[in-house]
């Protein structure tokens, strides 16, 4: 897919592991009493039942997992496999501090990119570099779960996309279309407030959200081809097209919601999901999720507009993770045959039609319009999520100082420049431009 820049991730480039073995079955011959004429015979041994337990930041993915895991039991009855997903602001902690302890599940979700080449680095998960299947990935795809050794540690699932969502029957009860300019989204806003409409469903709360806001509507104030100038040296987060990133971000307060501050994931959701709010920037994981909790929402998607007038509409995408094998499971041999699942056609299916996200295995269509519609963006007008692909290392990392910076903005105790000032200084103590 052409979602992401090819050769520009550097050492952030995370990871996700698994050691291949081969498992074979004990064959013993049976006890006939048959003449010297006749053929002994063996017949396989019952296979033990193995139970695995499965890590994962993605609550509410835990029907869908049901389904797949009941699809890879077909052809695998003696392997169960628990789902035990974590909150995903709690998940990194609880994932280090059990392999820390020599503990964590057997199967693990892996971060992407520079928080799984950690895992991997620290000797905590096993390269899957027999696995059958992982040659359908691109190597762009697979950059996302490889190690700093340069071996793959992960079979990666799906794709991520960022762009703003919006609320059909509130559009067309206020004539409104979706915005192709940056003008024209400011307008539609302005429309919607005077309606005593939110714009934005959005809120500072947590940071997470505003890293994966400044990096899907950032690209529309300094371009496509921003971020590789600073990989390269040519520009940094100082630089003036950066800096007019973080004032775009704060101009939009007058659109967000009272007391914005204090807003968080679930109430973001539960105000788009109650038509409270006529439009969110947010990731497609959230499709799925708000389809089911109101299942006569009819929502759709656009693209972030540009701010230039030749500028490009983008939206904003990465791999989302990838499955791993501890390195420290007991159950090896039967983890890697659901690897081996992973990159198959079975699984991209369901993936696509379950998960509600775009497949990594090429080839494998989208039932649902919507998630049609999201995975072809994707593939034709996406920008890397910069935070997240080149800059999610350091202690504390960058996409974390952004964060932080970015809700002391928010708390009137920064200015957008000294978050971008904050920000530089980050990436200045770990990131060495490749020149």
């Amino acid at each position: 897919m052409k979602r992401l820049f090819s050769g520009a991730v550097l050492t952030m480039v995370a990871a996700s592991s698994m050691l291949v073995a081969c498992s074979s079955n004990t064959a013993t011959p049976s006890a006939t009493s048959g003449t010297a004429s006749t053929a002994p015979t063996t017949t396989a041994a019952p296979q033990d039942k193995v139970k695995l337990t499965m890590g994962s930041w993605r609550t509410e993915d835990t029907e869908a997992y049901a389904k797949i895991i009941a699809e890879f039991k077909k052809k695998n009855p003696n392997i169960d496999i628990e789902f035990k997903p974590t909150k995903n602001t709690e998940y990194n902690t609880a994932l280090n501090t059990a392999l820390q302890s020599g503990n964590g599940p057997d199967i693990i979700h892996l971060r992407p990119y520079a928080a799984g080449a950690a895992l991997a680095d620290a000797g905590y998960l096993e390269p899957l570099t027999n696995v059958k299947g992982m040659d359908v990935f691109s190597k762009d795809t697979l950059l996302a779960a490889t190690g700093s050794d340069g071996k793959v540690y992960g079979v990666p699932t799906v794709f991520s996309s960022t762009q703003v969502f919006y609320n059909k029957k509130i559009f067309q009860k206020y004539n409104l279309q979706e915005p192709k300019t940056w003008d024209e989204l400011v307008k539609t806003a302005d429309t919607l407030k005077k309606n005593k409409v939110t714009p934005f469903a959005f809120g500072s709360k947590e940071g997470w959200i505003l890293s994966l806001t400044e990096g899907t509507l950032g690209p529309s104030v300094y371009g496509t081809d921003f971020m590789k100038k600073i990989l390269s040296g040519a520009a940094n987060f100082k630089s003036p097209e950066y800096v007019a990133s973080i004032k775009m971000m704060k101009d939009l307060t007058p659109y967000f919601p009272d007391n914005y501050v204090g807003i968080g994931m679930d109430d973001m959701r539960n105000m788009f999901v109650t038509e409270q709010a006529a439009m969110m920037v947010m990731g497609d994981w959230e499709y799925a999720v708000m389809k089911k909790t109101n299942p006569d929402l009819q929502m759709d998607v656009f693209p972030v507009p540009p701010v230039k007038a030749d500028g490009k509409q983008t939206v904003t995408t990465w791999v989302d993770g990838s499955f791993s094998v501890n390195a420290k499971s007991a159950h090896k041999q039967e983890a890697l045959k659901f690897m081996e699942f992973l990159t198959s056609k079975e699984f991209g299916a369901l993936a696509v039609n379950e998960l509600q996200k775009p497949s990594t295995i090429p080839g494998v269509p989208a039932n649902d319009p919507l998630v049609a519609k999201i995975a072809k963006n994707a593939d034709s007008i996406s920008t890397p999520y910069a935070a997240v692909v080149y800059f999610n290392a350091g202690n504390p990392t960058t996409k974390a100082t952004l964060e932080n910076s970015i809700q002391g903005m928010y708390l009137n105790k920064l200015t957008p420049e000294q978050v971008t000032e904050e920000v530089q200084k980050s990436a200045d103590s770990w990131f060495k431009p490749k020149k």
